[in-house]
């Protein structure tokens, strides 16, 4: 049976860390991995549109000595009512893997349920979590010592999320959870993260150490902050919500007041596209402790150590 990406949680703490280390190697050493996925390919599915998920898996493939086919949902007959599970399996006989970016998480259950080739979430209402294992990485280079690579530098350190307790969220719990790195979530009533995740991350987080908090104290939320981290208060699907979504995340932007409740030092991150001036201010975005372009790059490197790690024969 293929193994398949779907959540962080799909992968023991043990294994999230070898895939950080391997996207770090990866990125140091790109030429050690040149031929990796070499006769390969990826389809990749696309309901949402994208800029990161698209140009890094699809350069990822090349860089790995494969190819990726975009297929947009109008595009194939998925868009025309073909089931997704003969979806799966006519895919699984032309390519080695299946990456999709959906609306929907039960799409890339049942795409998992029916293909014989691995099957990659590139994002779902409910996880993001290839976009969650690049932060990780990113947050690894910025706080391990010069020239080194320490993945058990996420322990004991607190990543605050603010804003809708959305996608992000629920995949920010788990790769917090598989880590040791706590993780608060500061999000309004009514747009708090999913509870069975909640749970299941605060089970997890027994064993590895990282303390889970949820909470809608703007004011204290953010307190004791290594990182702050933001998204889009209305994603893909919810643009008829926007003007409510204002009204009701009111007060929850990142601005520099919030940063200075931080610990000293304090990161931002992004996982973009970033609306300036709602979820957070330009100042902040734009300013010195802003990492999300380092973010935005490291998506291509764990992406290519997703592949390597479902993809390889070797």
């Amino acid at each position: 049976m293929p193994r398949h990406f779907l959540s962080v949680t799909d992968f023991s703490p043990a294994e999230v860390a070898d895939l950080l280390n391997l996207a770090n190697d990866i990125k140091v050493q790109p030429d050690k991995y040149r031929g990796a996925l070499a006769g390969q390919t990826l389809a990749m599915i696309f309901q949402k549109k994208s800029t990161r998920t698209r140009v890094s898996f699809e350069v990822g493939m090349y860089q790995l000595g494969g190819h990726a086919l975009f297929l947009s949902a109008s595009d194939i007959q998925i868009g025309r009512g073909e089931t997704i599970a003969d979806t799966a399996r006519v895919i699984s006989r032309y390519c080695n893997g299946i990456m999709a970016r959906v609306y929907g998480h039960e799409i890339v259950e049942e795409l998992a349920q029916h293909a014989s080739v691995p099957i990659i979430n590139g994002l779902s209402d409910l996880e993001h979590p290839c976009q969650t294992v690049c932060d990780a990485q990113t947050l690894v280079e910025h706080w391990s010592p010069a020239g080194t690579f320490d993945v058990g530098v996420l322990r004991g350190k607190t990543l605050c999320y603010v804003g809708d307790g959305n996608n992000m969220a629920h995949s920010l719990l788990d790769v917090g959870a598989a880590t040791g790195m706590n993780v608060t979530i500061v999000s309004p009533q009514g747009y708090q993260p999913d509870v069975n995740i909640v749970a299941r991350c605060k089970l997890l987080a027994m064993e590895t150490g990282s303390l889970i908090r949820v909470t809608d104290d703007i004011e204290n939320g953010p307190r004791g902050a290594d990182c702050i981290y933001t998204d889009v208060w209305a994603s893909m699907g919810q643009e008829e919500e926007h003007a409510k979504r204002l009204k009701e995340f009111a007060g929850y932007m990142v601005d520099e007041t919030m940063m200075g409740r931080a610990n000293p030092g304090c990161l931002f991150m992004h996982c973009l596209p970033a609306h300036r001036g709602e979820e957070v201010s330009a100042e902040v975005v734009d300013g010195p402790r802003s990492i999300i372009f380092d973010e935005a790059e490291n998506r291509l490197h764990v992406q290519k150590a997703i592949l390597v790690t479902l993809m390889s024969k070797h």
